[in-house]
C-alpha cells in the first residue's frame, strides 16, 4: 500500500507560484517551491507597475518574500528544475536538478567581490537591452539576495580564467539531483512573450527602435536599463512620440489564434509612462477593439486624454525614414475609412502571452493541455495549473488563482 503524503510541490517562484507556496503553507503544509531561475519573482519583479494599484513589484513582493523567510514549512529551492514525476495523488517522488551558485557559501560580501568583472553576458532580466557580468547578484529585488555566476560565463575560458581569480568563486562546485516527495503539486511556470522576430512586416528584428511591450516596461523601470528615461535603443533620444501596436501576433491564425486578455491594458498602463515623462509627450494605440476587462474607469480616464490617439485599425506595416531615424507606423484607420501614416520615435509591439508549457511540458505522464499548450487542472492526479500556466491573466487574477489551487490541495 502506498503512502500519502501532505506535502505540496510548487513549480514556478513567480508571482503565482510565491503566492500558492505561502498560502499552502498557511494551511499547514509542507511546502517545495522550485524554481528554475537563481531568484524569485518571475517577470513580475520585472515590470515597472502592475494593476490595480500601479505599483511597482517590489511594493507586493517584499511582503510575500517576508512570509517566506518567517514559515519554515516552505522551503525554496533556486536554480532547480524538475526532471522527473513518478508516482499517483498522494505519493509522488519528483527527481530535482539543482545547478550549484558556484559562489561560496561563506561569503559575506555580496557585491564588491564581483566590481573587478565586466558587463558582457546579455542580461535576461532587462530582456538583453543591458549586459551583465558574469558573476553577480541577479538584480536589486533578488530572492534570495545573494550573487551567483551564470553557467553560460564558464563556456568562455578567459571569463573563467577571471572568475577563478576571486576567493569568492567555487568552480568546483557540482550538479545534484535530489528527490522530494509529495501529494499534491500546483504548477506555476508562467509564459513567454510570444517571439515578435516572428512578425516579419512589423520589423522587429530589422529596427532597433522597434521594440516588445515587455521591453518597454524595463526602459520605464527606475532600475532599468536607462534608469527609467524613455530613449530610444538606437541613438539614446528621448523617445516623445510612441505608437503601441496591439494584437502583435495575437488573434491571428498565423501566430497567436487567441487573445492575451492582458495586453490592452498594459498598453494603455504604458501610454501614462509616456505623458508622465514628458509634459509634450504623445501615445498612438493602433487596435481592433480594447478589452478593459475589470478596468474601464481607467479605460475612460486615457481616453479623456488628448494627447493619447486611439487608432482603430490593425497596424499593417512600419518603415524608417533613413536619415532622421523616425518611424511611421502604416494602419487602416476604420473609423474615418482611411489609411494613415503616423511618424513615431518608438514602436511598442503589444505581444501576447504563450505559456511555458507550449515548450516545456510537465515531466509526467496522463497530463492533457490545450491546443495552445495551456495545461489543464487534474485533480484526478492532484496537479493543479495556476495563472498563466492555466490561461492569459494579471497579477491579480494570479494571486486569486493561486489561492483557489490552494483550496483545493486541502481537499485531497
Amino acid at each position: 500500500m502506498s503512502s500519502q503524503h501532505t506535502s505540496v510541490l510548487v513549480v514556478g517562484g513567480g508571482i503565482a507560484g510565491v503566492t500558492a507556496a505561502i498560502e499552502s503553507a498557511e494551511m499547514g503544509r509542507e511546502v517545495f517551491l522550485v524554481e528554475k531561475s537563481p531568484t524569485l519573482g518571475g517577470r513580475v519583479s520585472a515590470m515597472n507597475q502592475y494593476f490595480p494599484k500601479l505599483c511597482p513589484p517590489l511594493c507586493g513582493l517584499e511582503i510575500n518574500y517576508r512570509r517566506i523567510k518567517d514559515n519554515p514549512k516552505v522551503r525554496v529551492f533556486t536554480s532547480t528544475s524538475v526532471e522527473k514525476i513518478e508516482g499517483n495523488k498522494g505519493d509522488y517522488s519528483v527527481t530535482v536538478k539543482i545547478t550549484p551558485r558556484y559562489i561560496k557559501d561563506s561569503i559575506t560580501d555580496p557585491v564588491h567581490p564581483f566590481e573587478q568583472l565586466e558587463a558582457t553576458l546579455p542580461d535576461e532580466y532587462n530582456y538583453g537591452l543591458s549586459k551583465k557580468k558574469p558573476a553577480q547578484i541577479p538584480h536589486e529585488m533578488a530572492f534570495p539576495f545573494k550573487p551567483v555566476v551564470d553557467p553560460v560565463a564558464l563556456e568562455d575560458e578567459s571569463t573563467k580564467a577571471q572568475l577563478e581569480k576571486i576567493d569568492e568563486v567555487d568552480l568546483s562546485q557540482q550538479v545534484e539531483e535530489m528527490t522530494i516527495k509529495v501529494g499534491s503539486i500546483i504548477w506555476a511556470t508562467g509564459w513567454k512573450p510570444y517571439d515578435a522576430s516572428r512578425i516579419g512586416y512589423l520589423k522587429y528584428d530589422e529596427y532597433q527602435d522597434v521594440i516588445t511591450n515587455v521591453e518597454f516596461e524595463r526602459l520605464a523601470a527606475v532600475n532599468g536599463p536607462t534608469e527609467g528615461k524613455l530613449l530610444r535603443p538606437s541613438d539614446g533620444r528621448e523617445a516623445k512620440r510612441i505608437a503601441f501596436v496591439q494584437c502583435a501576433g495575437s488573434r491571428d491564425e498565423a501566430h497567436l489564434p487567441y487573445c492575451s486578455a492582458v495586453c490592452c491594458m498594459a498598453s494603455l498602463k504604458q501610454s501614462t509612462y509616456v505623458r508622465e515623462a514628458f509634459e509634450d509627450g504623445e501615445a498612438w494605440i493602433f487596435y481592433i477593439d480594447i478589452r478593459a476587462n475589470r478596468y474601464e474607469s481607467f479605460y475612460r480616464k486615457i481616453q479623456d486624454d488628448e494627447k493619447v490617439h486611439f487608432i482603430k485599425g490593425k497596424a499593417g506595416g512600419i518603415e524608417r525614414d533613413p536619415e532622421s531615424g523616425d518611424l511611421f507606423v502604416i494602419s487602416e484607420d476604420m473609423e474615418n475609412s482611411d489609411m494613415v501614416r503616423i511618424p513615431v520615435d518608438l514602436v511598442v509591439l503589444a505581444t501576447g502571452m504563450v505559456p511555458s508549457t507550449a515548450d516545456d511540458k510537465v515531466p509526467m505522464d496522463g497530463l492533457t493541455y490545450d491546443d495552445y499548450g495551456f495545461l489543464v487542472a487534474n485533480p484526478d492526479k492532484a496537479v493543479y495549473p495556476v495563472g498563466c500556466t492555466k490561461r492569459p491573466v494579471d497579477v491579480s487574477a494570479s494571486v486569486q488563482d493561486a489561492t483557489g489551487a490552494c483550496i483545493k490541495v486541502q481537499s485531497n
